[in-house]
């Protein structure tokens, strides 16, 4: 798969279907997944960012990289203690791909191992790329793999992962997976459990290698393919990618040694604190399906990215905080109502519009 990213930082285990997939607008796109069809069988018009929206995310990049390297660090050495000195990392395309060169790097700088680095598709409803994995097994050992994301929203893809591993054939895999954020309480290997501006996810392929989300249909993924995406080459001017990896990097400090655990939420994986919250909010909105909800500062940034949003819900404690610009900046752009609504575990979260109501 091409990549602007180098293949020293990661190997894209995907199949390049550029040319091959028309992106759909997100209206269109919208009415298809609500009447039955899957999102991974077709790909999005990528969001082209205004001026005002990219004079935020560089102001979020300043801010944010140094809170983001310190969860970073944070995580790699968790990673090292839980998991061991030889983790094979394989990171959710796309999001997780920048989180898992961060961690590469940091590990590199402190503990002096190179990681092997993979990235693979998962995605909900369909599972995990079965082909990619096999792979992946038939270069490394089971135990030492270790599934890496960018942040936990109400936790569907960590379901997902457990779900497809419980199979024979991946004996000995841990359904663990890594995050930056993890405000849903599920994994104790995160960062941290606040609802972080990761500064990545304010922009689509031009901070992820200028690649597509990953896509899977049967008439261009075969069997024997990995699942799909597409390179943006047109967009290499516009590449960020490297400029959000060696802004973060610039913040890490491999002197700190009291990083391993801090409070008894992070040995307690499992809470699920945050879909518990998700129930509450769809029943109080009366949203009989809760994938049309999407917590956490994440989640919310792609609902205003590539689906139609109905409104966002931001805490009133949270109003005037920095990290949420951008979102208030795409809902004005979008011309979403943006209400304020008490939450718990997430700074913010975006409600999908109903079909009917489109």
């Amino acid at each position: 798969m091409r990549t602007s990213y180098d293949t020293d930082d990661v190997v894209l285990l995907l199949k390049d279907v550029t040319g091959l997939v028309k992106p759909q607008p997100a209206k269109e796109r919208e009415r298809l997944i609500q009447s039955g069809r899957h999102y991974c069988e077709m790909l999005p018009v990528e969001y082209v960012p205004t001026s005002e929206y990219m004079d935020m995310y560089k102001k979020a990049l300043e801010q944010y990289a140094a809170p983001t390297a310190a969860a970073i660090g944070k995580l790699a050495d968790k990673i090292i203690h839980f998991k061991g000195a030889d983790p094979v990392l394989i990171s959710i395309a796309r999001a997780g791909i920048p989180v898992g060169i961060l961690l590469k790097r940091f590990i590199k700088a402190k503990y002096n191992l190179d990681l092997k680095h993979y990235s693979i598709s998962i995605i909900r409803g369909r599972g995990i790329d079965d082909n990619a994995l096999k792979y992946i097994l038939g270069r490394h050992a089971p135990e030492k793999l270790l599934f890496v994301d960018g942040w936990i929203g109400k936790g569907a893809i960590l379901n997902e992962l457990k779900k497809d591993l419980d199979n024979e054939a991946y004996t000995g895999i841990s359904p663990d997976i890594a995050v930056v954020s993890d405000p849903a309480y599920v994994t104790r290997l995160c960062g941290t459990h606040e609802d972080i501006l990761i500064p990545s996810s304010c922009l689509n392929c031009t901070v992820s290698g200028l690649i597509s989300r990953t896509f899977l249909r049967d008439d261009i993924i075969k069997c024997d393919d990995f699942h799909g995406a597409v390179y943006y080459g047109e967009l290499k001017d516009n590449d960020l990618s490297y400029g959000f990896i060696e802004e973060v990097e610039k913040h890490f400090d491999i002197s700190v040694t009291d990083n391993i655990l801090q409070g008894s939420d992070d040995t307690i994986p499992g809470l699920n604190c945050g879909m518990n919250e998700v129930l509450e909010i769809a029943h109080h909105f009366n949203i009989p399906d809760i994938n049309f909800i999407k917590p956490g500062i994440g989640e919310t940034t792609r609902v205003l990215l590539r689906r139609i949003p109905w409104k966002i819900l931001v805490d009133p404690s949270y109003k005037d905080d920095m990290t949420l610009r951008h979102i208030i900046r795409l809902a004005h752009e979008k011309n979403t109502r943006v209400q304020f609504y008490s939450l718990k575990n997430y700074k913010c979260c975006g409600i999908i519009k109903k079909l009917a109501d489109i």
